[in-house]
């Protein structure tokens, strides 16, 4: 299976805080967040891995050529994470599924694990994605996944303002398969920018969506997110 970074982000309000190192090179637990999930993604039976970074962050692009794992490194500034993906859809395309993630996440590494064989399955029952949701709300902008009791995605919205009884969040971890890239193909080319209307998109194009819970998905945007992945990562620890 492929997996996938999406690290092309400039962490603009980190720097604005304080913090000089480009968000993929932030460290949580003593570990940089790209080293962090490379790490899970071998353990967790990665055949190939792969990294979108930005060319004005070099320093990303030496600490990656740096790394044991062989990397996939594609050196691009793009306007969203969607278009990230987009950079790397001739890469992902192939009749196995893939993993895919934005740099900043931080989570349960056990519930990880979990997920990677929950999606595999998925998969083998027919599912064209299977995407990481929680009920732990701690984001500016989340967007929110109306989710069935069979765990099926019907929908995604920008506010809670729809029927149903769980509220879920994207936790911004996405299992995907070559089917899903099609879609993209056509937000791209219906000139959409967001990586949440690629989802509503998987949606309207009816393709079949699972979620599956996580307990807690931080991101980190700003520097206080920080602190908060430093208690979550010692407390997974104890």
């Amino acid at each position: 299976m492929k997996y996938a970074i999406l690290a092309a982000g400039e962490g603009s309000r980190l720097h604005e805080e304080g913090v000089d190192e480009p968000k993929p090179l932030v460290k949580v637990g003593g570990e940089h967040l790209v080293d962090r999930l490379c790490r899970l993604f071998r353990q967790n039976g990665a055949g190939e891995m792969a990294v979108v970074c930005n060319d004005r962050t070099p320093q990303t692009y030496r600490h990656l050529a740096t790394l044991s794992s062989p990397l996939n490194i594609h050196v691009e500034s793009t306007p969203s994470s969607m278009h990230s993906l987009y950079a790397l859809s001739s890469w992902l395309k192939g009749d196995e599924p893939f993993l895919v993630t934005t740099v900043d996440t931080i989570f349960d590494e056990v519930e990880f694990g979990r997920y990677i064989t929950s999606f595999q399955l998925a998969v083998a029952e027919g599912y064209d994605a299977m995407m990481v949701v929680t009920d732990y709300i701690d984001d500016e902008k989340p967007l929110y996944v109306d989710v069935a009791d069979d765990f099926t995605i019907r929908g995604f919205f920008d506010t809670a303002d729809y029927p149903a009884t769980k509220r879920y969040v994207s936790g911004g971890i996405y299992g995907l398969t070559s089917k899903t890239l099609e879609v993209l193909e056509h937000c791209m080319h219906n000139g959409e920018s967001r990586m949440r209307n690629f989802q509503r998109a998987l949606v309207a194009e009816g393709l079949r969506l699972k979620a599956y819970p996580f307990t807690k998905v931080l991101d980190i945007d700003h520097k206080s997110d920080l602190e908060k992945a430093e208690k979550f990562v010692r407390e997974l620890k104890t």
